[in-house]
């Protein structure tokens, strides 16, 4: 090799590594790639792991390596995807790469913390409360400016009912804390129950008093159903009946001493909330009492500033509820009495107590009955 060979090899060799740093210092240096680290870091993987959760929860997945870990074909079988194995591949490993699942042995197992927990049966309503941020905020926030553009709205079949029932049994605590302070115990007392979801709280109210009675009634017939194999379950058909119906439409007698709304007003236009609560008081016998559960506007919770946007956006229901405006339409509504009380300090969830002081159609002379 003559030098001037040498001196070129040389100079090629020294010039690489000096080139590729260069290239990176260009990267690094252009202000968008400082911004995509960052969104990356704090924003998108959070983001892809949420959505990896929900989806892994929503569809067993977790709730089945809650069990034992599972290989490809066992997964496969589970979910009844046999045509679509290697695509289910992809996405299990996908969950690996985000830190949600591991795969030792060629068998698939939960990894994080976060993906352990919601396999947790006692974890049920969190899961679904995930599934429900992910599958209808999330879009609200997402599509809510095309949506304007394009004139569309969400409509009830855009919900899940059967995981917005699971998911509101987040509040579960709470709501049975409200039914603890109103419910009679010492008499006989039969209940309606206007959108009861899973039937949770019709059950919890009959382990309190035995000699309770109750009509459970949701809109979205599958819910009915859920609610109906529940009661089932639960051994309590002989003193529950659960059927698929709108308030608004329903035929009953003025035979119940309790009517409880727990979590669904906003399921109701705000124009029409002083109708449906003069609706539901017209169940009443005189001297019944309606119980009335809801988050409400206000208290800085993201979570329910997302939800009133998704019911902003929604052809049916309407925004969440204002305490004050709620008395004030329980008040027109021809309750007497009517009272409003929280239960944490904290959270924006409220009970509302109102009685039918009605002892005829003039709404008037009623004895309110003593919890």
């Amino acid at each position: 090799m003559d030098l001037l060979s040498l001196a070129r090899t040389v100079k090629d060799r020294v010039e690489a590594p000096i080139t590729d740093a260069l290239a990176v210092a260009k990267v690094v240096t252009d202000p968008r790639t400082p911004l995509l680290l960052a969104l990356s870091t704090v924003v998108v993987t959070p983001l892809y792991r949420a959505a990896f959760l929900a989806s892994a929860s929503g569809s067993g997945v977790l709730q089945c390596l809650a069990v034992r870990p599972c290989d490809l074909d066992s997964l496969v079988e589970y979910l009844e995807v046999p045509q679509d194995r290697e695509r289910l591949r992809v996405w299990l490993d996908t969950g690996v790469r985000l830190g949600e699942l591991d795969v030792r042995e060629g068998c698939y197992r939960l990894r994080s913390t976060p993906a352990k927990l919601l396999a947790h049966a006692g974890n049920d309503a969190v899961a679904a409360a995930l599934e429900e941020i992910m599958r209808f905020h999330v879009p609200a926030l997402l599509d809510a400016p095309r949506m304007l553009k394009e004139g569309r709205r969400f409509s009830l079949g855009d919900q899940d009912g059967t995981v917005i029932a699971r998911s509101s049994l987040a509040l579960q605590g709470m709501v049975q804390e409200a039914i603890d302070r109103h419910l009679e115990r010492a008499t006989p007392v039969r209940l309606l129950e206007i959108g009861c979801g899973t039937g949770a709280y019709v059950r919890h109210a009959a382990r309190l008093n035995p000699r309770l009675t109750a009509l459970a009634v949701d809109l979205q017939p599958e819910v009915a159903l859920r609610a109906a194999a529940n009661m089932a379950e639960w051994g309590l058909t002989g003193r529950v009946e659960t059927r698929q119906g709108d308030l608004r439409t329903l035929e009953l007698q003025p035979q119940f001493d309790l009517v409880t709304l727990h979590n669904n007003i906003y399921y109701f236009p705000e124009a029409e909330r002083v109708e449906v609560l003069e609706r539901a008081r017209s169940f009443l016998a005189p001297g019944g009492r309606l119980l009335l559960t809801s988050s409400c506007q206000g208290g800085g919770n993201a979570g329910l500033d997302v939800l009133n946007l998704w019911f902003e956006y929604a052809d049916f229901g309407g925004p969440l509820p204002r305490e004050d405006e709620l008395v004030a339409q329980l008040e027109k509504a021809g309750f007497t009495d009517v009272r409003a009380a929280g239960i944490v300090p904290t959270q924006p969830f409220r009970v509302f107590v109102a009685t039918n002081g009605a002892d005829g159609a003039d709404g008037t002379n009623g004895t309110p009955i003593q919890a």
